[in-house]
C-alpha cells in the first residue's frame, strides 16, 4: 500500500538583508579626523550582531526543518506500521475464512459419510431383518408340518394303543375273573373251615365263660405332669423323651408323604403316556400288563403310606393331649425300645403277637 504523500511544509523564508539603499545621501559634512576610528567599531558591531542574528535565524530555521522531517518520518512509520498491522488482520481475517469454509466443507463431507453409513447400515439391518423373517417363516412352515405329522401320528399311536388296551383290559379282566373264582372257592373252602373251628371255640370258651366270669383289669390313670410347646408330658415319659419322639414323627411323615406324592404322580404318569400313544405294547412280552400291574402296586404303596401318615398324626395328637406311650388296649405304658423303633405304635409287642389291635 503507497504511503501517502506528506505535504511539505512552506520554509520560511529568510528575511531578505535590508538592501542598501543606493539613493545617494547627502554628503555629510566632514568630520573631524579624530571621530573615524569610533564609526568603524560600531559598524563592526552592528555587523556582527546581524550576522549573529542571521546564523540564529538560520539554526532556527534548520532545526525547525529537521523537526518537521522527524515528524514526516514518524507519520511515514506510524501509517507504515498501521498499514502492516492491517494487512496482518486482512491476511488472518482470510486465513480465518478459508479455514472456516474448510471446516464447513470437511463437515458437509463428514455429513455425507455418516449419512451414507447410516443409509448403508439400514439397508443391513432391513436386509438382515428380511432374512430371519424369511427363515423363521420357513422354520414355522416347517414346525407347523411336522407338527401336523406328529398329531396325525399321535391320534394313530393313540388309537392304536387304545385297541391294544382293550385288548389287554379284557385278558386281564378274564384273568381276574378267572382268579376271583379260585380265590372264592378257596375262601368259601377257609371260611366254611373257620366257621367250624369258630363254632368249637365259641363252644369251648362258652363252657370256660359258664364256669367263671372273669372282670377285666381296670385302666391305670395316666399322670400328667408339665405341658410345654404343645406336648404334655407325663409321669413314664418327660418332655426331652416326647420331644424327640415328635421330631421323629414330623421326618417320618414328611418323607411318607413324599413317597406318597411319587407314587401316585408315576402312576398317573402311566395312564398319560398310554393315552399319548408313548407305551410301546408288545405282543410277546405283554408290556400293557406289566404296566397294569406296575400302576396297581404303585397305587397300593401310595396308600399305605397315606395309612401310616394318618397313624402318625394320631400320635402327634396323643403327644398333646398326654396319651402318647400308652397302649390303646390295656392303657399301660409301651417300652421306650419299642416306640423309638416305631414311634407310631399303639400296642406293645405282647399285646400284637396276642393278636390284640393291628400294633
Amino acid at each position: 500500500m503507497p504511503s501517502k504523500p506528506t505535504k511539505k511544509k512552506p520554509v520560511s523564508k529568510k528575511p531578505a538583508a535590508k538592501k542598501k539603499s543606493t539613493a545617494k545621501k547627502p554628503v555629510a559634512k566632514k568630520k573631524p579626523a579624530a571621530k573615524k576610528p569610533a564609526n568603524n567599531k560600531a559598524a563592526a558591531a552592528k555587523k556582527k550582531a546581524e550576522l549573529a542574528k542571521k546564523a540564529a535565524l538560520k539554526k532556527k530555521i534548520e532545526a525547525k526543518k529537521i523537526a518537521d522531517r522527524k515528524k514526516v518520518e514518524l507519520a511515514k512509520k506510524a501509517a507504515l506500521k498501521k498499514k502492516i498491522e492491517a494487512q496482518k488482520k486482512a491476511e488472518a481475517q482470510k486465513k480465518a475464512a478459508l479455514k472456516k469454509k474448510i471446516d464447513a466443507q470437511k463437515k458437509i463431507e463428514a455429513k455425507k459419510k455418516a449419512d451414507a453409513k447410516k443409509a448403508a447400515d439400514v439397508l443391513r439391518k432391513k436386509q438382515i431383518r428380511e432374512r430371519e423373517i424369511a427363515k423363521k417363516q420357513l422354520a414355522a412352515a416347517k414346525k407347523k408340518e411336522l407338527a401336523e405329522k406328529a398329531k396325525a401320528k399321535a391320534i394313530a399311536d393313540k388309537e392304536k394303543a387304545k385297541e391294544k388296551i382293550r385288548l389287554a383290559a379284557e385278558k386281564q379282566a378274564q384273568r381276574e375273573a378267572a382268579e376271583k373264582q379260585k380265590i372264592a372257592e378257596r375262601e368259601a373252602k377257609e371260611a366254611a373251615r373257620l366257621a367250624a373251628l369258630a363254632e368249637k371255640e365259641a363252644a369251648r370258651e362258652a363252657a370256660l365263660r359258664a364256669k367263671r366270669k372273669p372282670e377285666p383289669p381296670p385302666r391305670p390313670v395316666i399322670v400328667k405332669t408339665e405341658f410345654h410347646d404343645g406336648i404334655q408330658a407325663t409321669k413314664e415319659f418327660d418332655l426331652k423323651f416326647l420331644i424327640s419322639q415328635r421330631e421323629a414323627l414330623l421326618e417320618k411323615r414328611s418323607l411318607l408323604t413324599k413317597q406318597a406324592v411319587r407314587l401316585e404322580d408315576e402312576a398317573n404318569a402311566m395312564i398319560e403316556d398310554v393315552e399319548m400313544g408313548d407305551v410301546q405294547f408288545d405282543e410277546e412280552g405283554g408290556e400293557g400288563d406289566t404296566m397294569v400291574v406296575e400302576r396297581e402296586r404303585d397305587l397300593m404303596l401310595s396308600a399305605q403310606a397315606r395309612q401310616e401318615v394318618e397313624e402318625i398324626d394320631g400320635a402327634l395328637a396323643r403327644i398333646v393331649s398326654g396319651e402318647y406311650g400308652y397302649s390303646v388296649h390295656s392303657g399301660l405304658p409301651i417300652p421306650r425300645e419299642r416306640l423309638k423303633a416305631i414311634p407310631w405304635t399303639t400296642e406293645s409287642v405282647l399285646e400284637r403277637v396276642g393278636g390284640i389291635g393291628r400294633r
